[in-house]
């Protein structure tokens, strides 16, 4: 699933750490980076806060692309 790498790849582009991600949140650090390894499902409310953190819609959150509609 392309979900773990795009909400890496968001973070680092906009060059935050995971604990100034989990502040913005807020979430505990460790079951972020579990989001981020796909340890852990993302919930749909923390998606939402990560989109609106990253000014994204939640396609683009989770990799999917506008002409393939996957």
């Amino acid at each position: 699933m392309l979900m773990k790498l795009r909400i890496r790849d968001l973070r680092e582009d906009a060059d935050l750490t995971q604990k100034e991600v989990t502040e913005l949140l807020p979430c505990d650090r460790l079951l972020y980076s579990k989001y981020e390894r796909e340890e852990r499902p993302l919930p749909l409310e923390t998606a939402i806060r990560l989109a609106n953190l990253h000014r994204v819609t939640l396609d683009d959150l989770v990799g999917r692309s506008e002409k393939t509609g996957r």
